[in-house]
């Protein structure tokens, strides 16, 4: 990415792009949110009124959230909303099924660890590397916060994303068959994959040009 692009990486959901980021995660992972948040400008909305603006790293061009990746941390997510919230959106009895699908999306990190979500980039912003930008910026977020350990699941239906973090030092550590969720949510696997924190992503700059 050169300066020509004229795209800038920041740590952060800038407030009044909430819009910009839930529209990109549910074009990147729709498929798999609809089960819980269906339909999905409410689902989109959902997401972007319970946003943690600071557990995201975003691309931006022109003033525009092009590309974003969440991490969980300390108890938080870039994607929230509880209980209270799911059933003041949806309403008793189409929020208690959404809940329990929601419940599969769980991932709680281990100590010193930090667990990663999906990178969501713009269409028109794929293949100029931001992804990599992301993922240095989120390793670097995890050494400032003295992680030890990245962690992420990664679907059988995405190889690219797969190859994307195998590139970066991630390496699969188990694989659970879940055939039951290829129906209601299109894939039937998913494989955690581990990145060990090192020295070195301390030193990653907090915004790039």
């Amino acid at each position: 990415m050169s300066p020509d692009d004229g795209l800038v990486l920041q740590r952060g959901v800038p407030e009044g792009s909430e819009g910009q980021v839930a529209a990109l995660y549910w074009e990147a992972f729709g498929r798999k949110l609809a089960p819980a948040l269906d339909p999905p400008e409410k689902g989109r909305a959902f997401i972007a009124a319970h946003l943690h603006h600071d557990r995201g790293v975003v691309a931006l061009s022109r003033d525009r959230v092009v590309a974003v990746a969440g991490y969980r941390l300390a108890g938080r997510a870039l994607t929230g909303g509880g209980v209270r919230d799911v059933l003041s959106a949806y309403g008793l009895v189409r929020g208690l099924p959404k809940l329990a699908v929601l419940t599969l999306f769980e991932r709680t990190p281990a100590p010193e660890e930090m667990v990663m979500d999906g990178i969501a980039v713009d269409a028109a912003y794929r293949g100029r590397g931001i992804g990599s930008l992301l993922l240095t910026q989120i390793a670097a977020v995890a050494a400032e916060a003295g992680c030890r350990r990245i962690r992420l699941d990664v679907i059988d239906t995405n190889p690219r994303a797969r190859a994307l973090y195998e590139r970066h030092g991630f390496t699969a550590h188990r694989t659970e068959r879940t055939p039951y969720l290829r129906r209601l949510m299109g894939f039937g696997a998913v494989t955690t994959m581990h990145r060990p924190v090192t020295g070195a992503d301390a030193t990653s700059p907090r915004e790039a040009r």
